[in-house]
């Protein structure tokens, strides 16, 4: 790991050590907790998630929670990036994007970046930039691209492009204060359109690019098969990894559209039961999934989970329950997460959910419950 980062170990001192150590009670003993990074625990802020979000309906992140965020115990935030907001063209109003402005920087629209990392600086938050839309590619509507990132020369000269620029525009600002995470939710692999060797050359180009500006900037990129498995191609680089916590599906995503597409996934349960009342999916299973990523972490590679969570149809008792093993797990491996999201239907405050008893919080409805399991991990 890099002397910016390990010489002041983090800034977080013994707190952070100790939170990657936790006394376990239970069967599940990891061995060998994770401390290349800290134990980061915080919300992804979705202020520049979507840029065809109408401006009426778009998050902004103001002070008061960067404010909230540190005073309930957290130290991390996650900031899922649309390339679209600081292209120069009009491709907010025709919901298209030309090959020939893929490079026209709209310098003014960065300078909401500048002030997302400066406020994260300013309360003691680690601020990790991913690029939700990358040139070329998106887990959601990836369509709208005009090229494939996987497999398009122009694409991939873009995407190192971009993250240069990053590197360039933030190259004084500490490893403490800023990570980088390349791109959201890598796709499974598939034949004619991305291989594993695919995904790990766009990875060590967008690695690269940001190395030969700042060779100490920490960068995680997301795991395959949705950030569900390690890329092991990629452990050479020594670059981090993120797993993304949204398993099993079928209790995460209940009932959301973009998932759950014919609303047939059945009635949530935790542990997911078969028909003869023996247990499908638990934490047994649970514990296996997140093996893999513990024994990353345990060789020294940066392991954080960039996004989890459950939407706000899934009933709330599963979600803690599920929750909780959750938590517990990564807490054993020394592994940090990001809770998808802070504010709306996954989130802390204004999740929308019918079964939570909300606490009015400055005019916002907080889930005590929720908020109070993920400070307790």
């Amino acid at each position: 790991m890099t002397n910016s980062i390990t010489r002041r170990n983090f800034g977080l001192g013994a707190a952070a050590m100790a939170l990657g150590a936790p006394a376990w009670g239970g069967a599940f003993q990891p061995k060998t907790p994770q401390r290349a990074i800290p134990r980061w625990r915080g919300f992804n802020l979705l202020d520049l998630f979507q840029a065809l979000t109408p401006e009426e309906r778009r998050q902004r992140s103001n002070e008061d929670v960067y404010r909230w965020i540190r005073d309930w115990g957290f130290n991390f935030i996650r900031v899922p990036l649309d390339y679209w907001f600081w292209i120069d063209s009009d491709c907010r109003l025709t919901k298209t994007m030309r090959k020939a402005d893929v490079m026209k920087i709209r310098e003014s629209s960065l300078e909401e970046i500048d002030a997302i990392v400066e406020r994260g600086r300013k309360f003691g938050l680690h601020v990790n930039l991913n690029m939700h839309r990358a040139p070329g590619y998106c887990i959601n509507g990836s369509e709208r691209e005009p090229f494939a990132l996987w497999s398009d020369g122009e694409a991939l000269a873009a995407f190192a492009q971009h993250w240069e620029m990053f590197a360039k525009r933030y190259k004084g600002v500490s490893a403490y204060d800023l990570s980088f995470n390349l791109v959201n939710e890598a796709p499974s692999p598939k034949e004619g359109y991305m291989s594993r060797d695919d995904y790990a050359r766009v990875m060590r180009t967008g690695i690269d690019a940001i190395r030969s500006v700042s060779p100490q900037r920490l960068i995680l990129v997301d795991g395959l098969d949705v950030g569900n498995s390690v890329a092991t191609e990629l452990i050479p680089t020594g670059a981090g990894q993120s797993v993304h916590s949204y398993w099993p599906g079928e209790l995460t995503h209940f009932h959301a559209s973009w998932v759950d597409h014919r609303m047939d996934f059945p009635q949530p349960s935790w542990p997911i039961l078969n028909a003869d009342g023996t247990t499908r999916l638990g934490r047994q299973q649970l514990e296996a999934h997140f093996k893999p990523w513990g024994e990353l972490a345990a060789q020294g590679i940066p392991v954080h989970c960039g996004e989890m969570g459950c939407f706000n149809r899934t009933p709330e008792p599963i979600v803690l329950h599920w929750m909780s093993d959750v938590l517990e797990i990564l807490e054993g491996y020394g592994i940090g997460w990001s809770l998808w999201e802070f504010r709306g239907s996954f989130g802390i405050l204004d999740s929308g959910r019918e079964d939570v008893a909300y606490e009015d919080w400055h005019g916002l409805k907080l889930d005590r419950q929720l908020l109070s399991l993920l400070q307790a991990h």
